[in-house]
């Protein structure tokens, strides 16, 4: 059995994590690669989960606190396909940027060329990531070489980059001081896949995954010395755990459309959680029932917070890398700015004609928060936002501002068209602005604050807000919210 995930031997994995012995050590003794001298005391800050332990290097602390179960781990955090929102998705400047605003685990997803090379890529295809088509299995490394990356999380309109896509091997090379990689699709290579992290002295880096029979599982892991496993249950493979016996999988991804799973359930995850990490997934609805990153940043205790508490979650993937470890240190979601107003999209003012015009008299969105208005209101993984913008339409709002003095306006917006809309703004009756131009965001569902290059001086009070979308342009957006924030002199 694989020395990480003895459940009777645990003092003796986090030796076996320090030493040399095995195939490859996988976790450098270097100082961290980005810069930052490696800390070796625990980080106190967090005011969920413990401080962590110490080590060498990130990617070291990282591995000693994916073996600590205890009841005040350090919560990790993973990051979905890298920081996709500053690079690409599964690009090699994403894992870099995935660790550099906090996570300790960057989640990449594999395929394996024709002539057997591991690459990282989450489709079975190159269509929706590149510039080029085709299955991964039908080309050659050199021709995967030769594509080049879109932004963020690809599709049809984003922008190609210069990225290439990366090798398993440039990505296990570039974490080996960093922190850690979920290698999720790879099991079907896990040999492959063990033979990049063998060259490259990275076996301890990387966590294989699977909801394989527990009998493969073992078959692999008897005869791959030092390998790392985390386990994919949900209610059809409920018994998976029983099978594992004393030899637990070091962490379980608990996937449920519903609390009421028999995997969600407290007695169960209150035995999981004594023996092995819990992996939440918060990216969208169905994966932790509507626990979200979305609702996590409207009320953490309906995402993130509510986890750690209900559901003994210790490890989190998230598309909000960077909002999930400020809640970690606050407690707080996404919080205004101080000094500054926000207004939340379905928070417009009443009256078709007066508060509003919507091009039809149906609510398109489908969400039923105000019945008898036509404004299209929806709901994306827990956050409500008005939706089908249309040229021509307009929507107005109350804002009360604290203080005297002039302020920058932003939107939250979602879209994956380019061009994907244009709005203008207006105070209290006045004039126009210019056109603001919504960027594609790579995503009907993943929201960005934008800034719009809009500024106002606004007496101290209330004032009323117009967007307005001009007709004789696209538009095909979502908003979020409008936040109002004091420009600092």
């Amino acid at each position: 059995m694989a020395t990480a995930l003895s459940l009777t031997l645990t003092g003796a994995v986090v030796g076996a994590g320090l030493s040399d012995d095995g195939p490859s050590s996988g976790i450098g003794l270097a100082a961290d690669k980005d810069g930052a001298p490696a800390q070796g005391g625990p980080d106190v800050s967090h005011i969920y989960g413990g401080g962590g332990k110490g080590g060498h290097t990130s990617a070291e602390r990282a591995y000693r606190d994916l073996l600590d179960h205890s009841r005040d781990a350090k919560i990790l955090t993973a990051a979905h396909r890298g920081q996709w929102r500053d690079a690409p998705e599964n690009s090699l400047p994403a894992i870099r940027a995935a660790f550099q605003h906090g996570a300790e685990i960057a989640e990449i997803d594999i395929q394996l060329t024709k002539d057997g090379v591991p690459v990282l890529m989450h489709d079975t295809t190159v269509d929706r990531t590149t510039n080029g088509s085709g299955r991964v299995a039908d080309l050659t490394l050199a021709q995967v070489k030769g594509l080049r990356l879109k932004e963020g999380l690809g599709g049809s309109q984003a922008a190609v980059t210069d990225e290439q896509v990366p090798t398993l091997e440039e990505a296990m090379t570039l974490v080996k001081d960093r922190g850690l990689v979920n290698l999720d699709k790879g099991w079907p290579f896990r040999e492959e896949i063990w033979d990049v992290l063998a060259e490259t002295d990275t076996v301890r880096n990387g966590i294989y995954k699977s909801s394989a029979p527990v009998a493969e599982v073992n078959g692999f892991l008897a005869t791959h010395r030092g390998a790392v496993y985390m386990h994919m249950i949900n209610d059809d493979n409920l018994a998976h755990v029983t099978e594992f016996g004393d030899d637990q999988p070091v962490a379980y991804e608990v996937n449920f459309g519903s609390i009421a799973d028999a995997v969600a359930r407290k007695p169960f995850l209150d035995s999981l959680a004594r023996h092995s990490r819990v992996w939440s997934n918060t990216m969208w609805n169905g994966l932790a029932d509507r626990m979200t990153d979305e609702a996590s940043l409207i009320d953490p205790l309906r995402g993130w917070e509510g986890l750690v508490r209900g559901f003994h979650t210790s490890i989190f993937q998230t598309d909000d890398v960077e909002k999930l470890e400020a809640w970690l240190r606050t407690g707080e979601g996404d919080p205004v700015p101080h000094g500054s107003v926000r207004v939340q999209a379905e928070d417009f003012l009443p009256g078709e004609g007066i508060g509003y015009h919507d091009n039809d008299t149906a609510n398109a969105g489908g969400l039923r928060m105000r019945p008898g208005e036509g404004v299209d209101l929806s709901d994306a993984d827990g956050n409500v936002r008005v939706s089908w913008m249309r040229g021509g339409e307009w929507l107005s709002y109350e804002v009360t501002v604290p203080r005297t003095g002039t302020y920058a306006v932003s939107a939250r917006v979602s879209s994956p068209y380019s061009p994907a809309g244009t709005y203008t703004l207006s105070f209290d009756g006045g004039a126009e602005s210019d056109r603001v131009a919504v960027r594609n965001t790579t995503s009907h569902n993943k929201q960005v604050l934008q800034p719009s290059g809009v500024t106002r001086h606004l007496t101290a009070g209330r004032h009323t807000v117009r967007v307005n979308l001009p007709a004789d342009a696209y538009q095909n957006w979502n908003l979020d919210y409008l936040q109002f924030e004091p420009v600092r002199h």
